[in-house]
């Protein structure tokens, strides 16, 4: 969500991997599934995008014919079909959706195609079976065995030994998929055949999933629209130099800022992180006189103006406070200045509830903090809200800055540290990634279905702006360029042993407080209390966690 993207992210905010008019406005349905559509066409295609219009345009061949399945399955294309994209000197399409020409009377599905050619279909498909056979072998030997997808068996969509043994049993089993409306099984095995670069299959299930996804659908056909462009960019791209590739026009500074704000009042991800934090802060700190904070991500610093005026109620008087705020670009970007904005709102904040009050900018690099200012008698807490999982790992690079960083922390010898986090799985191969994206978010989807209404004019730019970016980071990039990398509570819990941390315990205050708030949204938001930490869930999926270290 930036944190989980609209309220913190580390991507720039001046690039994105969709094309222009999907990301520019709100669209009716069939506009957003033409414009899908022409992305996943002419792969091989240069795509550039003209300063002045912004409009995509795309050079090379007009069009492909192929004549025989052999030079389909050369190219990735279909059998029998052709492919066509036809613009206008600006690059706007000049009909509403590019061309896919098949042959009169004969159905869509590659597999029809295959079997009404010329050749013989049992000796064709044993011939690329084995020519598949061997192109794999050799790859294997040179290259050892694919790091990145994580589907056993046999190393084919067609399924292993006893299973889906033909083409035609796999497009069989796909066609009754299809027909059945199952829009989440039709986009896994759509990932699968992605994850195995299979062209021929994943075009055809692209072109199947188009008509049935739209932005202002239901919230499967919502969810599926945006994993479906995530998809067509990782096949188009493999994931990499997706946002040299496409770029868009963003919201302007002061409607990212109202998109944001909207997504924190209808949702409670964000007052349910804050709040735990701010608790376990409070009781950490109930006796210093002098507190610091270091706060990883700030943001507006909107969590911090519930524990400034709790702290200013204090009996005995309010402490010092001070506090070290490191910035990201998103935010930046939405307030249109730096933390110059965010310092001189909690310092009016402070001065109007009489607390003695001091703000700092720091930097973050890697795992590298510069400008921390430590002064000795003050009490340490630090705040990690939405941020590690932005932080590299191991799984990056050769520098585990996920790691480093909290050995960094530690040695600061905070009173407490605080860590919020989405509780999903996202820092793993490609297949799991993709079902736990489609799981997760599609109860995000379904809770602000809830609160906002489908015609709501605000909703799409929403979830475009604030969910849509992470979700097609996720599916589509890999290596340094894939940011969003969540891990679940108890993967975060071994890393904070690791650098010598122990749990903080619970208040039950705080537990108490965060029923209150959620007395104010759906009764399918659901809070557990589990292994000392919180977790805020929608019906049986938990979105969201927190606890406290010392």
């Amino acid at each position: 969500m930036t944190g989980f993207y609209s309220v913190q992210s580390s991507q720039d905010p001046q690039y994105f991997y969709q094309s222009e008019r999907f990301y520019n406005q709100p669209q009716p349905a069939h506009e957003f599934e033409s414009q899908l559509w022409n992305h996943c066409q002419h792969l091989d295609d240069k795509l550039w995008f003209d300063d002045g219009s912004q409009e995509m345009q795309v050079s090379g061949k007009a069009s492909q014919s192929y004549g025989t399945p052999e030079a389909a399955m050369a190219t990735g294309g279909y059998p029998g079909t052709s492919f066509a994209v036809s613009r206008s000197a600006n690059g706007s399409p000049i009909s509403g959706e590019s061309s896919l020409t098949y042959p009169s009377g004969v159905n869509h599905s590659p597999g029809n195609n295959i079997y009404s050619s010329h050749v013989s279909d049992s000796s064709y498909l044993s011939d690329l079976d084995i020519l598949q056979h061997k192109i794999r072998e050799i790859e294997t030997a040179m290259l050892g065995p694919e790091p990145d997808i994580a589907i056993s068996g046999d190393n084919s969509v067609f399924g292993g030994p006893g299973k889906m043994s033909s083409e035609k049993d796999y497009i069989e089993q796909m066609m009754a998929i299809i027909a059945s409306g199952d829009i989440k099984e039709v986009l896994v095995n759509c990932a699968k055949a992605v994850a195995y670069n299979d062209l021929l299959h994943a075009e055809w299930l692209i072109s199947e999933l188009r008509p049935k996804v739209s932005v202002s659908g239901n919230p499967v056909q919502r969810l599926g629209a945006y994993m479906l462009e995530g998809l067509v960019a990782r096949l188009s791209s493999s994931g990499n130099s997706i946002c040299k590739t496409l770029k868009c026009k963003e919201p302007t500074s002061s409607e990212l800022l109202s998109y944001m704000h909207l997504l924190y009042e209808v949702c409670p991800y964000f007052k349910f992180g804050y709040m735990s934090a701010n608790g376990a802060i409070a009781d950490a700190m109930k006796d210093e006189k002098s507190i610091h904070i270091i706060d990883f991500q700030i943001s507006e610093g909107a969590q911090w103006f519930t524990l400034i005026q709790a702290l200013a109620a204090r009996p005995g008087g309010p402490p010092r406070i001070r506090i070290t705020g490191i910035d990201d670009v998103t935010s930046a970007y939405a307030r249109e200045g730096g933390l110059d904005i965010v310092g001189n709102r909690l310092s009016s904040l402070a001065e109007s509830c009489r607390v003695p009050f001091e703000f700092n900018a720091a930097t973050l690099s890697g795992s590298d903090v510069d400008t921390i200012k430590i002064i000795p008698g003050e009490a340490l807490a630090v705040n990690f809200a939405f941020i590690l999982h932005h932080i590299p790992d191991e799984s990056v690079g050769t520098v585990n800055h996920r790691d480093k960083l909290l050995r960094f922390v530690k040695s600061l010898s905070p009173k407490v540290v605080t860590i919020i986090e989405q509780e999903a799985n996202t820092n793993t191969l490609f297949m799991p990634r993709f079902l736990e994206t489609m799981n997760y978010y599609m109860a995000v989807f379904e809770s602000i279905d809830v609160t906002l209404p489908r015609d709501h004019k605000e909703r799409i730019n929403v979830e475009q702006h604030c969910l849509a970016r992470d979700i097609v980071n996720i599916v589509a990039c890999e290596g340094a360029e894939r940011v969003e990398r969540q891990e679940l509570l108890e993967k975060w819990k071994s890393r904070f042993a690791a650098a010598g941390f122990q749990p903080y315990p619970l208040s039950p205050y705080v537990n108490a407080t965060i029923k209150s708030l959620l007395k104010n949204y759906s009764e399918h938001y659901t809070l557990k209390e589990r292994d000392g930490a919180l977790y805020l869930g929608w019906l049986k999926q938990d979105l969201v966690a927190s606890c406290a270290w010392s």
